[in-house]
């Protein structure tokens, strides 16, 4: 999306909980976007920390990346992810690549 769009689109996007009438969601107060949010993190933390990277909320509003070394991006939203990690990374990182799965299984159970 160019940034022109990104601006005229609103301050929301699809992976985030939406509070708008007729939109499915069980989630419509803000204490409960803002906790499915941080449950996000909580996901994407674990998926980042096989690569050396960190994912923090940023004033509800934005994603702060980080490396161990103290790199930083600012991601504007979960769909920027990725690229942005692997940037960081100087790697790719897939989150759907099957060893990554069969690590976070082993990790998890």
């Amino acid at each position: 999306m160019c940034a022109l769009c990104g601006v005229l689109g609103g301050d929301g996007h699809w992976t985030d909980a939406a509070p708008r009438p007729g939109v499915f969601t069980r989630n419509t107060d803000g204490l409960a976007r803002r906790r499915e949010r941080m449950a996000r993190v909580a996901v994407a933390n674990r998926i980042l920390k096989l690569y050396g990277l960190s994912l923090s909320d940023w004033q509800g509003a934005s994603f702060v990346l980080s490396t161990a070394t103290g790199k930083s991006e600012l991601v504007d939203n979960l769909a920027h992810l990725w690229a942005a990690a692997e940037k960081l990374a100087g790697r790719p990182c897939d989150p759907l690549d099957p060893a990554v799965i069969a690590r976070l299984r082993d990790d998890h159970g």
